[in-house]
């Protein structure tokens, strides 16, 4: 295998190919401890997180997929990069997905049809719900439905008897106790929270056993991602994984 290694915002990245498609590990600057997070997708966008953690030791990795609308192939090869990343170059068995938007509904995914890959969860203004985004059947004004049924063949017709949208998996995360964090924006006109994350929120809050942490930033619409200051991400994360 081919690994091109480069410089990134002052740490090295390797660039390489996996199934066909490209991929990157990016290297912490100290000493690493074998942890380490898969950017679902967006792999640069709002990296505030991904730095904390790089500078903490851990990790980031990304590899491409098909199509941001979460193809089951993208969600086998995701899980296939982790066991690739564990074999290979011995990180650990699991990883930490950190999924924005689209991400999210792709780590949400990737968590409940593989939990033995991974160990915690970052979700940030996730898709959880496809007749809210790109559905556009409640408060979203944003129109991505051509291009949802362009890389999927659904439709909104499909979509109203459809029992596989992300949030239907998240039943599989609470039982696998799969510790998670959530940030949304309370005025995300995207992906609106009392259609998403909400929804998520309340079903992990039924149950005390399984580490949740929800960050709610009023007045925030679907960007920014993240937070100014990702302090509380770091410590849930490094506390859980």
């Amino acid at each position: 295998m081919n690994i091109e290694k480069r410089a990134w915002h002052g740490y090295r990245i390797w660039n390489f190919e996996f199934e066909g498609m490209p991929a990157v590990v990016v290297e912490p600057k100290k000493e690493a401890n074998g942890k380490w997070l898969l950017k679902t997708e967006y792999f640069e966008a709002f990296p505030e997180f991904e730095f904390a953690m790089l500078e903490q030791g851990y990790y980031v990795a990304h590899v491409d997929n098909q199509s941001r609308w979460c193809l089951p192939t993208d969600t086998v090869r995701q899980a296939h990069f982790a066991h690739f990343l564990h074999n290979e170059f011995h990180f650990h068995e699991k990883c930490l997905p950190v999924g924005l938007s689209c991400g999210g509904m792709q780590a949400v995914y990737l968590a409940g049809m593989y939990p033995e890959v991974v160990a915690a969860l970052y979700l940030d203004a996730p898709v959880l719900n496809f007749l809210s985004c790109p559905g556009r059947v409640g408060k979203s004004t944003f129109d991505y439905m051509h291009e949802f049924t362009a890389e999927t063949g659904m439709t909104i017709e499909t979509l109203i008897n459809y029992r596989a949208h992300p949030i239907d998996y998240v039943p599989r995360l609470i039982a696998a106790k799969i510790p998670t964090m959530l940030v949304c924006g309370d005025s995300d006109v995207t992906v609106p929270y009392d259609e998403n994350g909400k929804v998520l929120a309340e079903m992990f809050n039924q149950d005390e056993n399984v580490p949740f942490l929800s960050i709610l930033k009023s007045g925030c619409d679907h960007h920014p991602h993240g937070l100014e200051n990702p302090a509380p991400l770091v410590e849930f994360a490094m506390t859980h994984y």
